[in-house]
């Protein structure tokens, strides 16, 4: 057992179920900033470094936009903005945190569903980007780009941590998750006419600690156990919480891809 092993351990112990879940219960779930979960959870990084890709790519072009940009987190990681920089976001909580992150640093954000049609005329960006989208929008994303221009994200890849998925809902459907499989990314990105120049993915260790770290994921990641309560699952969250305390961390695995696209030039 490592020592963060025996420092997990010691800190559960001292930790009662119905301690662990009213304070995940009570945590904030806006934004994408996952600081609560260090010492509690850890999950294994893609090798790409995407938030550091995305900024030196940012700080280089004229006008750049960002979709579904949660509270703005991961685009403020980038140390330089675009002269021109905007961002989107659906959920309002996160476009009210990611407006106060970002207007200061003069870029813009834009109320957007995820699913509409984006409120920008044609070829407007060089360059658009995204942390883990819910679904690329390829024709728009194309529309918006200007000739020469380059989509650059990181998405989320089939069955991603759905060892957490199958223990509350039971084995799901291999095709389930089958429209992120990197080859039906790519395929919807040719089609709407980008080059797909890099295409990578990544399986991930996961580990979570304790069932409050479970609790808050879920509630943070709402796709994940669709109308996830604590009540609604209390005795198998009760069972996880047992053999957290007996067997050590519960494990999963995130997938991963990074995609980079380009609109050819004319």
């Amino acid at each position: 057992m490592t020592a963060a092993d025996t420092a997990h351990r010691t800190h559960r112990t001292h930790r009662t179920f119905e301690d662990l879940v009213t304070e995940a219960e009570a945590v904030p779930t806006d934004g994408w900033d996952f600081s609560w979960f260090e010492g509690r959870a850890t999950e294994e990084r893609p090798s790409w470094g995407y938030a550091r890709s995305m900024a030196e790519r940012i700080g280089r072009v004229s006008a750049a936009l960002d979709l579904q940009t949660g509270g703005g987190e991961v685009l403020a990681s980038a140390q330089v903005f675009a002269p021109l920089t905007v961002a989107t976001e659906g959920w309002p909580p996160n476009v009210a945190k990611a407006t106060a992150l970002l207007h200061p640093r003069g870029a813009a954000v834009v109320a957007c569903p995820e699913d509409a049609p984006l409120p920008f005329a044609d070829e407007a960006f060089d360059l658009v980007t995204s942390r883990h989208p819910v679904s690329p929008q390829w024709a728009e994303i194309t529309r918006v780009l200007r000739p020469g221009g380059t989509y650059f994200a990181q998405h989320v890849g089939p069955r991603s941590v759905f060892e957490v998925v199958e223990y509350f809902l039971g084995p799901q459907p291999e095709e389930q998750s089958s429209d992120r499989h990197p080859d039906r990314e790519r395929a919807g990105a040719e089609a709407a006419g980008l080059e797909v120049v890099d295409l990578r993915a990544e399986r991930l260790r996961m580990e979570f600690f304790d069932i409050g770290a479970v609790v808050h994921f879920l509630r943070k990641v709402v796709w994940m156990v669709p109308g996830f309560t604590v009540e609604a699952y209390r005795p198998r969250l009760l069972a996880l919480h047992e053999r957290i305390e007996a067997e050590g961390p519960f494990v999963a695995h995130s997938t991963r891809h990074l995609v980079e696209a380009r609109k050819p030039s004319r």
